[in-house]
């Protein structure tokens, strides 16, 4: 494995912050109990128990603007009786609300998501907003129903055991990464960090050649090539490869506190800057998803307002600014329209012994660790294919 960079993981990664003096988390990355490949990646590196989350698909709310508070509870199964339940419904809403959500299991071809369902009301705006922009990472309205319709399927169609929110209890680099990194080595698999790919040649029909600065590496008759890297970056190497070319930012803040008394492991925040609170021993993260609009304000400003609205939903003291960190990252995805989403490229390329991987290709769903995972176990299953093949 070549890696560009220093350190493994990309955009999931942990990292020792100078500033607040401790270990954070380059973003908040939260899984469903549904991510099958997530959860099977996580068994096979011996972190099934680093993923923490309630023992229902319990999701929390804080309304800053009403101060309302409630959770919706979704029932195990994949008959959706909670609906019928009017504690565990979105306050404000009927059994009727729920039903348009169909119409995204069931539609065919990709509109953007406000052509589809109504993106207003109670119902959108206490959950199915602040859900889908996590996940698509950006404004719903816009976003590709084929994508939305994708997640419902997987998740809330599926039922509350699908549903389950999971976090990386000890952060994604001690869960997802330094346990991946220590199963390679462990099976004699070569790891290079800071060797990048500058170049990649191609004849007829297969990648001969792959470029570092001063070294260039033959491949063999038998040799299988997956590229994970970015859209832009494969775009580069491969002349011709359609790819997408939008991007969203997610922006993240970390504050380092011991919160006393229990607190909700995640809580959505409704009419706020803030949209998810995760809490952690000895620290609070909050994401923002689509957050371009935050990059250029002044840090301390928006770290102090975000603060305030954490302490609201946390029961905390707003005057008590704890050590803080801000981490954007601009090109965090692919913008998750109809059109990129159109982009996408598969895992196979015109040559036979190179194939891609990454959370931007045609994965069926947004860029998310599950289909980054995917992504990869399409990919090594088409090079094992193609080294048979060879063979």
């Amino acid at each position: 494995m070549h890696e560009a960079t220093a350190v493994a993981g990309g955009r999931c990664r942990s990292y020792f912050d100078a500033a607040t003096g401790m270990t954070i988390d380059n973003g908040s990355h939260l899984l469903l109990s549904g991510n099958r490949a997530a959860l099977a990646y996580a068994r096979t590196i011996g972190q099934a128990d680093g993923l923490v989350g309630p023992d229902s698909a319990d999701f929390e709310f804080y309304d800053l603007a009403s101060k309302a508070r409630w959770i919706v509870r979704i029932s195990d199964g994949a008959i959706p009786w909670w609906l019928l339940d009017k504690s565990r419904r979105v306050p404000g809403t009927r059994l009727q609300d729920y039903l348009p959500l169909a119409k995204l299991v069931w539609a065919s071809g990709d509109k953007p998501l406000g052509e589809v369902i109504d993106c207003r009301g109670a119902l959108y705006e206490r959950l199915i907003e602040p859900l889908f922009l996590a996940a698509l990472n950006i404004e719903p309205a816009a976003g590709s129903s084929q994508l939305a319709g994708a997640l419902i399927r997987e998740t809330l169609a599926a039922g509350g055991k699908a549903c389950r929110p999971l976090i990386a209890r000890d952060g994604v680099g001690k869960v997802f990464i330094e346990p991946a990194l220590e199963y390679l080595e462990a099976r004699g698999a070569a790891v290079r960090f800071e060797h990048a790919l500058h170049a990649l040649r191609c004849e007829a029909n297969r990648a001969t050649q792959l470029v570092f600065a001063g070294e260039t590496t033959t491949l063999a008759a038998d040799d299988a090539v997956i590229l994970a890297v970015p859209a832009y970056a494969a775009a580069g190497f491969l002349s011709g490869l359609r790819v997408p070319t939008a991007y969203r930012g997610i922006f993240n803040v970390h504050y380092r506190i011991d919160a006393p008394g229990p607190k909700p492991r995640m809580i959505g925040l409704i009419n706020a800057t803030s949209e998810w609170v995760f809490t952690f021993p000895g620290r609070v993260a909050v994401t923002i998803s689509d957050g371009a609009r935050l990059f250029e304000e002044p840090r301390a400003e928006v770290a102090a307002r975000i603060w305030r609205e954490v302490a609201a939903a946390l029961d905390l003291s707003p005057e008590s600014l704890p050590p803080w960190q801000i981490v954007r990252e601009r090109r965090a995805t692919f913008a998750a329209t109809p059109q990129e989403n159109a982009k996408r490229a598969g895992a196979r390329t015109q040559w036979g012994n190179l194939f891609l991987a990454g959370d931007w290709t045609a994965t069926g769903l947004p860029a998310t660790i599950e289909g980054a995972i995917r992504s990869g176990n399409r990919a090594a299953a088409l090079a094992a294919e193609s080294n048979r093949i060879a063979a």
